[in-house]
């Protein structure tokens, strides 16, 4: 039996649940006989123990199952008779009022609310495009290359350099002794032999770089380097400390030629530059494609959210939070850090749950209302999308579909493309041109 539902605001709502103390009675003395069957204790067989001592030894978790019973299905029942869409898990709170001979509850909740989208025809969305030229695949081939640079001690005859003259320069990899102190006394971390870094990518303080340029091997030098204020060694952020610095070894970087060797070695087996730069390219325009993807799905999803007015249910926001926090520790436990004593404060998750539930119920809405469930056809074409940068595609196919949580993965972002391109087909929408490093640089995420 359940009270009229009350309105505590603009999503919560109460009622009251009540049923005959009577009945739980009985359930319990039913539930304690059926445990008796089975019941241990020393000195008895099994199943012959007093009921007295089942009920010393099982009744409270038996009456709390059973009331949970209870409680639980009157909930479910009177929301079905009043037709409320229910919102995460009830508040429970027993009533110290309940009328002679009956157990009476209050049960507050939220529901979930309307969702009304706006006017999609009224949005004005930017999406974004961009080519794969024949610049971007020389600078990913360069990267390539560096990648397996191999390095020549800087001066040996035959080789790069000028003979016993050679000096540090930009692109050079040095050895270097270096000791670092701060009104004359040496700090931890300030000191360090045999320390091996290229000059020109950045690994040292742009004063510790231009100090080592033009040494020879052999060769120290003393200088002053004023650390940043906002250094990450918090002992010497901010100070100026004094460094001597000395050249033990040079050596020159020397990058494979863009020959057939190197196109074998990216996988083109009969080392034609041609087809390796087409695999290139192809690569790239995928990766693209992804980013693009990535990137106007996001302006379509900031659209949802603005063109859309409605409250998110305040249980649901706390579950996700929640989820994120435990996401997160789990992530960074993955990654070797000790989480045991380290805090999840919510605040620092409150602001994406709450995105994520919003997009949630509107995507949920219009995935309804206009019939944009994944299809079949449309998940298998996408786990195959995805296969075609593995060498066994099969093997791909296979271990989506024998895991319904992955395959369950795939059809969420079907889903969403479904509803990208509906939004897309509605809305104003202008297509910009990005360059390319623009668009490799970003992280757009939904």
């Amino acid at each position: 039996m359940a009270t009229a539902v009350e309105t505590l605001g603009k999503l919560e709502r109460r009622m009251t649940i009540s049923f005959p103390l009577a009945d739980v009675r009985t359930e319990v003395e039913k539930r304690l006989k059926q445990q008796a069957k089975t019941a241990k204790a020393p000195g008895f067989r099994p199943g012959k123990v007093p009921l007295k001592m089942v009920a010393a030894q099982y009744g409270y978790q038996i009456e709390s199952d059973v009331l949970n019973d209870k409680v639980g299905r009157a909930f479910n029942q009177a929301a079905n008779e009043n037709e409320l869409r229910v919102a995460g898990f009830p508040k429970i709170e027993p009533k110290e009022d309940s009328a002679e001979g009956m157990l009476s509850f209050d049960a507050t909740f939220e529901v979930y609310p309307e969702v009304a989208v706006g006017d999609l025809s009224a949005v004005e969305i930017e999406t974004v495009k961009a080519d794969v030229s024949d610049a971007e695949i020389d600078k990913t081939i360069d990267i390539l290359r560096k990648q397996r640079v191999h390095y020549h001690t800087k001066g040996e005859a035959g080789e790069h350099g000028d003979g016993g003259e050679a000096v540090a320069a930009n692109g050079d990899r040095v050895t270097v002794d270096f000791v670092g102190s701060i009104d004359g006394v040496e700090f931890p971390g300030g000191k360090a032999e045999d320390y091996a870094f290229v000059l020109g990518e950045g690994r040292m303080l742009p004063e510790f770089e231009a100090a080592t340029v033009g040494l020879k091997v052999g060769e120290s030098k003393t200088f002053d380097l004023a650390f940043p204020a906002d250094y990450h060694g918090k002992d010497v952020a901010g100070k100026t400390a004094q460094f001597t610095i000395t050249l033990k070894a040079l050596e020159w970087a020397h990058l494979p030629e863009v020959d057939a060797e190197f196109a074998k070695s990216l996988g083109i087996e009969d080392g034609d530059a041609a087809k390796m730069r087409a695999d290139i390219k192809t690569n790239l325009e995928r990766e693209v494609a992804g980013r693009v993807k990535a990137r106007n799905k996001e302006a379509v999803m900031d659209a949802l959210v603005k063109v859309t007015d409605m409250e998110v249910p305040k249980v649901m926001i706390a579950q996700d939070t929640e989820r994120l926090a435990e996401m997160t520790r789990q992530d960074m436990a993955q990654r070797g850090m000790d989480v045991k004593n380290m805090p999840f404060p919510p605040e620092l998750f409150a602001t994406k749950a709450e995105r994520r539930v919003r997009l949630g119920l509107i995507l949920s809405s219009l995935v309804s209302e206009n019939n944009l469930q994944a299809t079949q056809e449309q998940v298998k074409a996408q786990i195959e999308d995805f296969a075609q940068s593995y060498e066994d595609p099969k093997e791909v196919l296979k271990y989506y579909y024998s895991d319904r949580r992955r395959l369950a993965e795939v059809e969420a972002l079907v889903l969403e493309e479904n509803v990208v391109n509906y939004v897309l087909g509605k809305a104003k929408v202008t297509a910009k041109e990005v360059a390319f490093d623009e668009l490799m640089g970003s992280n757009a995420q939904a």
